[in-house]
């Protein structure tokens, strides 16, 4: 009987091993004095340096970037796939106000493809570095009877800062506060499953689609990146600008994670009609005639991010966020139940 090996079984470690020599120096430009350990023991070793925190709280999320990754490979192209998991979970803790310190990556698939594999957590290392986070740990798991062969999946856990006294938990938000909306690039990490059913499975659509009112090809403006939040918000903050709450919209739409800061004895009125539906989000309706309410809890509409704010605020913070490059608008208002 032949001598059967881990190769034999679906696993590569040669093919594990290439992909780590290929990706350490990505890795590593994103180190700072911080981080202690370099890749490769079992665990990442970053000293905590608070200067400047009278009280720091440590802010964790765990996320994915869900079936976009079947979007990238129908469309063969990985390269922004792990800049969307870091942007959405540096998004995620960034509503309580924190500030991203590391961050650890799981990429797991049926057959690993050094060279997509690479893209992707390359793409992964360099927004960590762009956005001043380590990235000092993570796991690659090749998993033939679990994952088809040509698919992948990938999720990470981020660990930031805020101090105490400046954590925003949405419980200063109040009744008459405004809602202030912050354009999203594109589906973001979120509703892909229903817009791959529609566009792909059944209207059989092709990468290089041309579709009414999108400027891109279909491909391009599925995979439009995440847009990350904090660069400039965090300078308004900082400013002192009062924000009473703020909701990354994900799964569940503007309703939905809007629901999640807001006091229990208050509601969110959301004016619907105050913007228009990007073109992308209204072929997905048209084509796979899906309901409206069902296209309001599946994605997020052109609407990313929504702050909480006194109403005499509003207007300047709207100026700030259109000279950062970011259209915003009033979307609704906060009352009581």
């Amino acid at each position: 009987m032949a001598a059967t090996t881990y190769r034999d079984a679906g696993v590569d470690i040669d093919a594990g091993e290439e992909l780590v020599r290929r990706i350490k120096p990505r890795v590593r430009a994103g180190f700072g004095p911080e981080v202690l350990a370099d890749l490769g023991l079992f665990g990442g070793a970053f000293k905590g340096l608070f200067e400047g925190y009278e009280d720091p709280v440590l802010i964790a999320s765990t996320d994915g970037v869900g079936t976009k990754t079947l979007v990238a490979s129908w469309a063969g192209r990985h390269e922004n796939i792990g800049r969307d998991l870091v942007h959405h979970c540096v998004n995620d803790i960034f509503t309580c106000g924190a500030r991203p310190l590391f961050f650890l990556d799981y990429y797991a698939c049926g057959k690993l493809d050094v060279d997509t594999a690479e893209e992707v957590i390359g793409g992964l290392a360099d927004a960590c570095r762009d956005l001043g986070v380590a990235l000092i740990g993570g796991e690659t798991a090749e998993m033939p009877d679990v994952y088809r062969e040509e698919a992948y999946d990938l999720a990470g856990t981020i660990v930031g800062v805020v101090d105490r006294a400046k954590m925003i938990t949405g419980e200063a938000i109040r009744e008459g506060d405004l809602l202030v909306g912050l354009a999203s690039s594109g589906l973001h990490t979120n509703g892909y499953s229903l817009a791959r059913r529609v566009l792909i499975d059944k209207a059989g659509l092709a990468p290089d689609a041309k579709l009414e009112g999108l400027e891109a090809p279909l491909a391009e403006a599925l995979l439009a990146p995440h847009r990350c939040y904090r660069p400039a918000v965090a300078h308004w903050l900082e400013r002192g600008l009062p924000v009473h709450g703020m909701a990354h919209i994900t799964g569940g739409g503007i309703e939905g994670n809007v629901a999640r800061i807001i006091p229990e004895e208050l509601r969110a009125e959301i004016e619907w009609d105050g913007w228009p539906i990007p073109p992308l989000f209204r072929r997905i309706m048209e084509l796979g005639e899906v309901p409206l309410e069902e296209m309001r809890r599946s994605f997020n509409l052109g609407i990313g991010w929504v702050m909480a704010i006194d109403p005499g605020r509003s207007k300047e913070l709207i100026l700030h966020a259109m000279a950062s490059g970011i259209p915003a608008l009033r979307i609704g208002r906060i009352e009581r139940r």
